[in-house]
């Protein structure tokens, strides 16, 4: 057999470690994790491997990194290891994705084998992909950014020129436009699509830890610094960084940002080292940076140095005619992810969906699709002009229960962070569901909330 990659995650170092050798002597090449996160970032739609994992960890559990992976490339094949009290647990996944399962204590060889499998039936998902782009049929890039638009075909045609290289890249496009779907796509069309795709979202980064998370520190550098921490550059090495909402990133860090561009070398907080940092940098913004150096928040010679390469995302009103394929598409996956029979859209619903306003995007219309998917919304509520003759209670109601299902969507049903998220208490969560008969058991992961319950 030839050497295969295969990611391993498991909290356990004992057993990850025999197993990854069981697996290594078998002629297949593993990459151990000791958590999800860090095994997430090596997954693209283009991954060529498999992935085995515990099925209950701290932070993020087996079913959720699944889940995960899947939003990705749902063909990807995992493999869950379960204990013996995890086997009803391990069989619904299997209802819900998972290629296979393997109850402790397992062999080596046992294991090896569901995985050569596995990476057999990957090597032919992935030719298949290949042969359906030759015979000029939709391939992997046309199936991840919808549309026959001329923008669409424009910014496909980009990418496939781009992708190859090892040039950085500036995204622009409004929210929810697909800005971390392209830049996903350009990692996979890269010679660095093997090694790690790390996403770091700019505004989400805390302004007084922003270098240390980014470049790393040594013991000591700050109070509070007991242990040396590698930083998620030096994470990403060899791979490619994505800077989401860069325009968020202040000033100061800008320039340090522009010197790692320029030198790529970075200098962890309290160390005197350099490092070397072998990656590809591809930043993210949804508005035009141009204005943000007219505006004096973003640093002009970090445009220029990033704008080298840029991609504009179009947004749903610059492609009207992509909406009714697009809503089908992703109809069509909301159905077979909620396990509910395709609904029939009527063209008078499809031109309605057309005309209404997406100021979200593809993923506000991702969010209507999975309500149709789940029976949870009609025609009724996609038109403003509909809504225009309900009463104002009426329409407060209705934007209501809008916001309960799109939060339950996004928390894949799990309930703590849907009634943290918007401010209530569990209690009145429960009574505003009861209210509008939302039934949480439509969602994915719907008892999530539950300590105990690993969905």
């Amino acid at each position: 057999m030839t050497a295969s990659r295969v990611l391993l995650v498991d909290d356990d170092a004992d057993l990850r470690a025999s197993t990854a050798q069981a697996l290594d002597l078998a002629g297949l090449r593993v990459d151990g994790f000791a958590s999800a996160q860090p095994a997430l970032e090596r997954i693209t739609g283009g991954f060529s491997g498999v992935v085995i994992t515990d099925i209950r960890m701290p932070d993020m559990d087996g079913m959720t990194l699944m889940m995960r992976i899947h939003e990705i490339d749902a063909d990807i094949p995992v493999i869950l290891i379960t204990g013996h009290g995890d086997v009803p647990l391990a069989v619904r996944a299997m209802r819900e994705g998972a290629h296979d399962f393997i109850e402790k204590p397992f062999s080596g060889a046992q294991l090896a084998a569901i995985a050569g499998r596995a990476l057999d039936y990957r090597q032919l998902v992935l030719d298949n992909r290949r042969l359906r782009a030759v015979a000029g049929q939709a391939d992997d890039i046309e199936a991840r950014l919808v549309g026959r638009s001329n923008a669409m075909i424009l910014l496909r045609r980009q990418l496939r020129t781009i992708g190859p290289s090892d040039a950085d890249v500036l995204i622009i496009g409004e929210t929810g436009t697909g800005k971390e779907v392209v830049a996903r796509a350009l990692h996979d069309l890269s010679a660095r699509a093997a090694m790690p795709f790390v996403a770091i979202t700019c505004s989400a980064l805390p302004e007084t830890l922003i270098e240390s998370e980014l470049f790393g520190h040594e013991v000591g550098a700050f109070p509070g610094a007991i242990r040396a921490r590698m930083g998620k550059f030096d994470h990403a090495r060899g791979g490619t960084i994505l800077l989401d909402d860069i325009s968020a990133m202040p000033l100061e860090m800008q320039g340090k940002l522009l010197r790692v561009l320029q030198d790529r070398v970075i200098t962890p907080l309290g160390s005197n080292v350099q490092h070397d940092l072998d990656v590809r940098f591809i930043a993210t913004s949804r508005v035009p940076l141009e204005r943000e150096v007219e505006a004096g928040r973003f640093r002009a010679d970090l445009l220029y140095r990033l704008n080298a390469m840029s991609l504009r995302i179009p947004a749903l009103s610059e492609r009207v005619e992509d909406i009714p394929a697009l809503f089908m598409r992703l109809l069509s996956e909301a159905s077979a992810r909620h396990r509910q029979p395709l609904r029939q859209v009527s063209p008078a619903l499809l031109a309605e969906i057309a005309r209404a306003p997406w100021p979200g995007n593809v993923r506000e219309l991702r969010n209507m699709a999975e309500r149709v998917a789940l029976r949870l919304e009609g025609a009724q509520d996609i038109a403003s002009d509909t809504n225009e003759a309900l009463s104002l209670s009426e329409q407060m109601a209705l934007h209501e229960r809008k916001l309960l299902i799109d939060s339950l969507i996004r928390h894949k049903g799990a309930l703590k962070p849907v009634y943290e998220s918007l401010g209530l208490s569990r209690k009145a969560l429960y009574d505003k569901l009861s209210k509008y008969g939302i039934d949480k058991a439509h969602f994915q992961g719907a008892d999530a909330d539950d300590e105990n319950d690993l969905t």
